[in-house]
């Protein structure tokens, strides 16, 4: 497939789909996009877009038909849709199989527990009665967590009594939803990892980065010079394990607690990851490019740094309902930042972009990005982070 020009289809059309675009354009790779609507982020900045729902396996299977490998710019594809998608013999990277492990926590943890992989203490539960007991026997308090349909802190719940279990579980188990129910563990850092892996089974490593969560929702990644080599180390050899549980071709993103030193499986996503954005800037092969070269079967980039140390923070739709586009000179005006927005309509608490910037520390790059973020926003910079 290497040696002729491809068409690339990718369902989904938010803001992965439009960096995959930047990233496909100056290889040439054809992009046809799968939009819900026409004013979502790709869909408004690239002309090669079919709208329908990605919940419909005709429509679904009709624009995968015109493509020569479907990907995916989330998790929500039906499992009725890849199975229609594998009956008709489309080229998905992922694959089916690899989707249907992304898009269900009970499935990630029964793998990752039958590899010897780390993860909390967890159980599984379909029932009130069940989570109740697994609650007791792991000991208050517990995370709750629904299997399936959770993202950016949606469908966690940090439950402290009984009380609390039963209601979150009663609403769970009323719409079939299964439950994980495990370990409140102590939390030093969260981390993340990113790995590519060609057709061939060839791999390459971007480097551990730590993520800084408020709400659930990941506001800031730091990409230091002076993270734990021990902790990266594991950090590799257990997304090289995941990647080759799930038969992975292309990105996989893994997100990790530093408990103690000790490294804990959160989870994982099969696609570019919010946690790689830095690596527009700070790397030779961008998350995006490096995600198109394994699917396309292209020879996959270097990943050396462009920087020792970055810095890449979200910007979240502030409560006044300010526009990002409308404040873009004053981020701009602040030496080294590089602002992406995402073609969102404002909205409280929405995902509308990120700033990265690079730098000698830390300190310095975060110092950068919070205040070009703040000057986007009109809103400051959450406490608790540095």
């Amino acid at each position: 497939m290497g040696n002729r020009r491809q068409t690339i289809g990718i369902i989904g059309a938010g803001q992965l789909a439009r960096m995959l675009i930047e990233a496909a354009t100056p290889l040439d790779i054809e992009i046809a996009l799968l939009a819900a609507s026409p004013t979502d982020g790709a869909a408004r900045i690239w002309p090669d877009v079919a709208i329908g729902s990605p919940d419909d396996a005709e429509t679904v299977a009709a624009f995968a038909r015109a493509c020569d490998v479907v990907t995916f710019d989330h998790e929500l594809v039906p499992e009725p849709v890849l199975s229609r998608l594998e009956t008709d013999g489309i080229d998905l990277a992922p694959s089916a199989d690899t989707m249907r492990i992304a898009q269900n926590k009970q499935r990630q943890r029964e793998i990752f527990a039958a590899a010897g992989l780390p993860q909390p203490v967890h159980r599984i539960s379909r029932s009130v009665e069940d989570a109740a007991a697994a609650a007791r026997e792991i000991g208050y308090p517990v995370i709750l967590k629904a299997a399936q349909g959770g993202y950016d802190g949606r469908g966690v719940w940090r439950i402290a009594d009984a009380a609390s279990l039963g209601e979150v579980a009663a609403e769970l188990a009323g719409r079939d939803i299964a439950m994980i129910v495990e370990e409140c563990v102590r939390l030093d850092h969260e981390l993340a990892i990113l790995i590519a892996r060609d057709r061939r089974g060839g791999s390459a490593f971007y480097p551990l980065v730590e993520t800084v969560q408020t709400e659930g929702i990941c506001r800031q990644i730091n990409l230091d010079r002076d993270i734990d080599h021990v902790l990266s180390t594991a950090a590799a050899r257990i997304a090289i394990e995941i990647a080759e549980q799930v038969g992975l071709v292309g990105i996989l993103a893994v997100e990790l607690f530093d408990s103690g030193g000790r490294l804990l499986i959160n989870e994982i996503a099969t696609r570019p990851h919010n946690s790689g954005h830095y690596s527009i800037e700070a790397m030779a092969t961008s998350q995006f490019e490096q995600h198109l070269r394994a699917i396309a079967d292209l020879p996959l980039g270097t990943t050396e740094r462009c920087a020792d140390t970055a810095v890449t923070v979200n910007i979240l739709g502030g409560s006044d309902g300010v526009d990002p586009r409308d404040r873009l000179a004053t981020a701009l005006a602040i030496p080294g930042v590089r602002v992406h927005l995402y073609g969102k309509e404002a909205r409280p608490g929405r995902k509308l972009g990120h700033v990265t910037t690079l730098g000698d520390s830390i300190e310095e790059c975060a110092n950068r990005a919070w205040t070009a973020v703040e000057g986007l926003t009109n809103e400051p910079k959450p406490e608790g982070i540095r």
